[in-house]
């Protein structure tokens, strides 16, 4: 069904685009026509000093309009540095595990080797309804834990923009875990006396995929109304609702790898955007819900002591391939240069003929995405699924470095994850003007979505503070410590 509104849409703005230019072609005929019969045989002259100049100004004019409604860019982004008392070292976590009471030796277990196989380091977070024994799970803990994640963010966003809540037409927070009322989006407009025709979106159930989901909502927002120049996008996990304190294995790996963090980004379309960071170049969204396995792979439920948690499904490593195959091949014909469509054609061909020969298949390949961007930002599911993904990619270490290391620093934190990781690269002082950056999320349903980004703004990698404010964002006080070497 939503492949099939998307495609309605896309034929009706063909349609209208069509529609136009032949209004305008009818308008130039008309003309022409009226030119020849007052002027008979001396009108060819006229014609072309009369209507050629005035048909390029009216196509001109058109095409600049379109572009400008199109066009989206990033001023700039904040995350989220929680305060050190929060902190959950690997070791303490473990304990914690042990002294909770509802956790049986072999979940314990589980929970152990997965957390230390994961490549997780000792300075993630919880947020502090879970530091207590036993852990307070409750509502009002969950919406203390939003204030603590969304204020923050959002005072150091307008902050390092300049922008004033007061201009920001929508709001869109997306939260996969957690729905409140008032929405979480309610509770931001009011925090910031927003104007009482701001727009405000809440996306829940989405995932880590959300981010890219609610970057998307803020555009298709912010082209529908002219009058609107700002938009802010909200991501983050309410942890303390995610929690699951049962014993079925299938529903413990949230509590292995969630962590708290929560990002906010301001997007706009105001023209002569000289404070615009990034361009969006592109916008993918491929989803398999229609496909039941895939729309088991991960769900929420209960167990069969009634306790709810998140589960994953039998074959949800399968799944995610298949939907990662559909997703790149959308994907490449958007944002790959010719040169390396015509090699990955040719490669497929070499492939098939071979096959054909040999009587058995291969690794079909794929693309070569180093060509397309320079910087990577990946699913955050732990340094094992990182490298199987970045492998699969046909990245090296060094663009896998980002995804890693925003791991071992904060875990995992659901669609704000890939902010942290472009947190990183710009802490670094690696995105250039001129640079391309991929985001590539994965969440619940199956879904896959990708940001592509190109730096717009003058390079100031020296620049360690601006308006007031940190550049090295959530990595002020450790970036000198990355990468780390993991054993």
């Amino acid at each position: 069904m939503a492949m099939d509104m998307a495609h309605r849409d896309h034929l009706l703005a063909a349609a209208h685009g069509a529609l136009a230019a032949a209004t305008l072609v009818a308008c130039v005929l008309a003309e022409a026509a009226v030119l020849a019969l007052r002027r008979g045989d001396g009108a060819a002259g006229m014609l072309c000093y009369y209507l050629v100049p005035v048909s390029a100004m009216l196509l001109l004019y058109r095409s600049r309009r379109r572009a400008a409604a199109a066009r989206v860019g990033l001023v700039d982004f904040a995350c989220l540095r929680p305060p050190p008392r929060l902190r959950i070292p690997v070791a303490g976590l473990l304990e914690h595990f042990k002294l909770i009471g509802c956790f049986d030796d072999g979940s314990v277990e589980f929970m152990t080797k997965v957390i230390e196989a994961s490549g997780m380091g000792n300075e993630t977070y919880f947020p502090p309804s879970l530091h207590h024994i036993p852990p307070a799970a409750t509502h009002g803990e969950a919406i203390r834990e939003a204030h603590m994640l969304f204020f923050p963010a959002l005072d150091d966003l307008f902050a390092k923009t300049g922008v004033p809540p007061s201009s920001v037409g929508a709001v869109v927070v997306n939260c996969s875990g957690f729905c409140a009322a008032p929405s979480l989006s309610a509770i931001i407009a009011n925090r910031y006396g927003m104007p009482s025709d701001v727009r405000t979106c809440n996306l829940s159930g989405m995932g880590c995929a959300a981010g890219a989901i609610g970057v998307d909502v803020a555009a298709g927002l912010l082209r529908a109304h002219a009058a609107m120049s700002y938009a802010v996008v909200v991501s983050a996990e309410i942890v303390t609702v995610g929690w699951y304190s049962g014993k079925d294995q299938s529903k413990l790996l949230l509590n292995c790898y969630f962590r708290t963090g929560c990002s906010a980004a301001l997007v706009t379309t105001k023209r002569g955007g000289g404070g615009v960071k990034y361009r969006l170049v592109s916008v993918t969204r491929t989803n398999q819900t229609a496909n039941d396995r895939s729309y088991r792979s991960g769900y929420r439920d209960e167990d069969d002591e009634g306790i709810t948690g998140f589960t994953l499904g039998h074959g949800v490593g399968r799944m995610v391939s298949e939907l990662l195959r559909a997703h790149l091949l959308t994907l490449s014909l958007s944002i790959l240069p010719w040169r390396e469509k015509l090699r990955y054609v040719a490669a497929l061909l070499r492939h098939r003929r071979h096959d054909k020969k040999a009587g058995s298949g291969g690794g079909i390949p794929m693309p070569d995405f180093r060509a397309a961007a320079e910087h990577f930002c990946l699913p955050s599911s732990g340094r094992p699924m990182i490298w199987r993904l970045g492998q699969g990619l046909g990245l090296g270490e060094g663009e896998m470095e980002a995804a890693l290391m925003a791991f071992h620093r904060f875990g995992n934190q659901s669609a704000a994850s890939l902010w942290y990781q472009l947190a990183y690269m710009e802490a670094k002082g690696r995105v250039r003007r001129g640079d391309t950056v991929w985001q590539l999320a994965v969440g619940s349903g199956l879904k896959a979505n990708s940001l592509v980004w190109e730096r717009v703004a003058d390079d100031d990698h020296f620049a360690t503070e601006r308006h007031g404010r940190t550049t090295l964002g959530p990595w002020a006080d450790c970036i000198h410590k990355y990468p780390v070497t993991e054993g």
